[in-house]
């Protein structure tokens, strides 16, 4: 009797501890969040707008296929699979302006997203090494899940990575999203987030870690850019009136792929930058054909420098390309701390050196040429008299 008793408090500490889960203790915004969210964080949610390719910003935004961010690891390395950074992951966007590291331009070769009633999402493909996971990974688990362990008498509740909040504006105005999931591979990635709501926990179960994005969002995962009005579908893991849960002995196929329509495609998507590492070189500069030397702006009334992590920059238009790494140390060693413009080495300074120096001749030849008639006038006169 006194187990059963104590099953008993046991269930009541569940069911009040899921009950609190879903009420939400604080929502936020960006503009009003704290410097951290969570006991454990190693990042940080004041994020800001700067650029800044080591950001430890844990904030993800999700709003269309040219505006979403990713939580991928933090540093390089071959320890860096998913599964052992998931708890201190961070954010990175194809978007300039959240704080967040940028997603680099062609790292992303396929991105699909789908606004149904219930929850937005964007599927697709793509170098994800460049987002530091590292080579042949292919998660483990999702970087949102929420794990309900049961240890004796304990309920361990740890959502992943800790701190990572995510918010969006497809469903109106910007706001926090609860119940959302996100899955990453070294060459695919999957990302939901479900509208407020009942149905909002149904629709982004955080359970089946293991499964990955196939089975836990069947959708397009082709090379290319599309954006599309899409059916709801299946919740993962409910078949009917019985639910799968993870790690009983038949696991069932995963949902059929839901109907779509209404598609507009895109030729490509992009921030503009051109990154390599943590360096990062604005839009619209181009390296020398030797790619050996510092960069320079397409026009000489706009001179430009690699910029260093941590200053800020405004977006521009997309711009497809990759750095080469025998340019991207020359290109770093250009750039002058966190001037938005800082001078350059290269044609623009050097044009105003040459019209420097053109100016500095004129004056002297002026100076020149009326100490040469004053003195001849003098001589002239000495001669008169």
């Amino acid at each position: 009797m006194p187990r059963v008793a104590s099953l008993a408090v046991l269930a009541v500490v569940l069911l009040s501890k899921y009950i609190n889960a879903q009420t939400y203790s604080a929502t936020y915004l960006p503009s009003n969040v704290p410097p951290t969210t969570e006991e454990g964080q190693t990042g940080t949610n004041q994020c800001g707008t700067g650029l800044n390719q080591t950001s430890d910003c844990q904030n993800l935004y999700i709003n269309s296929v040219t505006d979403f961010c990713l939580f991928a690891p933090p540093n390089p390395g071959a320890d860096s699979v998913i599964g052992n950074t998931e708890r201190i992951e961070v954010a990175w966007c194809t978007k300039n302006g959240t704080g967040a590291r940028l997603i680099p331009d062609g790292a992303i070769t396929g991105a699909h997203f789908v606004q149904t009633p219930d929850f937005v999402q964007v599927t697709g493909i793509g170098d994800l090494t460049l987002l530091n996971i590292p080579v042949g990974d292919a998660g483990v688990s999702s970087p949102a899940e929420i794990e309900n362990i049961l240890i004796e008498t304990n309920l361990v509740l740890g959502r992943n990575p800790i701190g990572g909040l995510v918010f969006s504006s497809a469903f109106g105005q910007l706001e926090q999203i609860h119940e959302w999931t996100n899955f990453m591979a070294a060459d695919q990635f999957c990302i939901r987030a479900c509208k407020p709501g009942p149905m909002a926990p149904t629709f982004c179960q955080h359970i089946y870690d293991v499964m990955g994005c196939a089975w836990n969002m069947p959708a397009n995962y082709d090379p290319g850019f599309e954006t599309c009005v899409g059916d709801s579908g299946e919740p993962m893991g409910v078949y009917g009136m019985s639910t799968f849960f993870q790690g009983q002995p038949v696991t069932p196929s995963a949902h059929a792929r839901p109907s779509s329509s209404s598609c507009t495609t895109l030729s490509t998507i992009g921030n503009g930058f051109l990154i390599s590492g943590t360096t990062i070189l604005p839009p619209g500069a181009t390296l020398n054909p030797s790619g050996l030397s510092a960069v320079s702006a397409p026009t000489p009334s706009s001179p430009t420098s690699a910029v260093s992590p941590g200053s800020s920059i405004a977006a521009s238009s997309p711009l497809n390309a990759s750095l080469g790494s025998s340019a991207t140390s020359q290109a770093a060693s250009s750039g002058s701390g966190t001037s938005h413009t800082p001078a350059l080495t290269g044609t623009n300074t050097s044009s105003s050196a040459t019209w420097s120096s053109n100016a500095m001749d004129g004056w002297e030849r002026s100076v020149l040429t009326v100490g040469l008639t004053f003195i001849g006038s003098m001589v002239g006169a000495l001669f008169i008299l």
